[in-house]
């Protein structure tokens, strides 16, 4: 949705355009997307052939300046990222709004490199979250004649209080999300310690029983050693399996391939019943194979390794306009609103997530020994 542009003169149209800006911010949750799409929205907005927006950090320079309306070869003969210094500084000092009708004749204009391109009247704003300076949004150069306006100020700091907005959004989402890696590496690591680490244990226990047995009872030593290579057998599925869901989804030959291939492994590693249909014709864009891949990864750990289901089915097909995605088992099932199958709730967290950052929908079916069905619901 792009951003259109104020007609100052119809305070309908203004707040129909402000709200157009915002909707293009807020509906992208990468940091850098916000960014990027503030400073398009504002450019529109205020009707200004360039636009740019800095982003500080702590050591007199910026973490990131976006721009608009310069081409990258052209921001490539420009040179390094600005400094903190001339009229950036000024404006990081300030809190409010400054309008100017030639930038080039403020004290505190210190010029520019020969490759950039001329401004003359100009417009920023800070973008604050409290105390705290997000960062900094410019505008130069109004496309009609007499330069920016009382009314093009006021606009722009209504702007950018909502673009603040947006970009503490963005960086709680991204920081949501290196918290669900952190936690589903947390996970993993329980999995090795209490599925390999205590068979190996019990396996060094049992290995010495029989060597203890050797020599006084034959008989009861082979017992012994034929439950030590079970427990082995039993050991090296459980490290193969964790492996399997660390190892990358290979999605070459395209979700539906690499969904039945997945299946079938686990099929003949566990004892559980684990099959799969699919009537999708299409392929889907990668980044939605791999989001929903992932998520029938772990629909199906949760079943094979916490609901001991004996009988799983996945299903991916398609309804009306939804691609839909179903893992269901018959395993002991829980209360919908607790825990998800004894693993705290963040195999459940991770699914949520990957399915809305694709903009889908996860929607769970459960009850106390009555299995589980895990549906995700992903607009083509």
């Amino acid at each position: 949705m792009g951003a259109r542009r104020a007609d100052h003169s119809d305070p309908g149209a203004t707040l129909r355009a402000v709200s157009s800006a915002v909707l293009a911010v807020t509906s992208h949750l990468s940091v850098h997307e916000v960014l990027q799409v503030i400073v398009r929205a504002a450019g529109q907005l205020l009707d200004a052939r360039y636009a740019a927006l800095g982003v500080p950090d702590d050591e007199g320079s910026f973490a990131e300046f976006v721009v608009e309306g310069v081409s990258d070869e052209e921001w490539e003969a420009i040179g390094p990222m600005p400094r903190q210094h001339g009229m950036l500084a000024a404006m990081l000092r300030s809190r409010e709004p400054m309008r100017l009708a030639d930038i080039r004749r403020e004290p505190a204009f210190e010029g520019w490199p020969s490759a950039h391109p001329v401004l003359k009247d100009f417009l920023g704003a800070p973008i604050l979250d409290g105390e705290t300076t997000l960062g900094i949004v410019f505008l130069a150069n109004k496309r009609v004649p007499g330069g920016f306006t009382a009314d093009d100020e006021e606009l722009l700091a209504l702007f950018a209080a909502h673009a603040a907005i947006a970009m503490t959004n963005a960086r709680l989402y991204e920081h949501n999300r290196e918290l669900t890696v952190v936690a589903e590496r947390n996970r993993l690591a329980r999995e090795l310690h209490d599925a390999v680490a205590q068979k190996l244990f019990s396996l060094r226990l049992t290995a010495q029983a029989a060597a203890t047995l050797a020599a006084r009872d034959p008989v009861r030593t082979v017992a012994e050693l034929e439950h030590v290579e079970r427990l082995a057998a039993e050991a090296l599925a459980e490290l193969r399996a964790v492996i399997f869901e660390l190892r990358p989804a290979d999605l070459a030959d395209g979700l539906a391939a690499s969904l039945r291939k997945h299946v079938e492994v686990l099929d003949r590693a566990y004892p559980a019943d684990v099959g799969f249909t699919c009537d999708l014709a299409a392929p889907l864009p990668g980044g939605q194979e791999a989001a929903l891949f992932r998520i029938a990864q772990e629909a199906l750990h949760n079943a094979l390794r916490h609901a001991s289901a004996k009988r799983i089915d996945v299903r991916l097909g398609a309804t009306g306009r939804c691609v839909v995605l179903e893992v269901t088992d018959d395993g002991a099932g829980f209360e919908a609103g607790g825990a998800a199958n004894g693993d705290g709730g963040l195999g459940l967290a991770s699914m949520r997530e990957r399915a809305r950052s694709i903009g889908g929908t996860l929607s769970l079916g459960a009850a106390p020994g009555e299995g589980t069905t895990v549906r995700v619901e992903v607009p083509r």
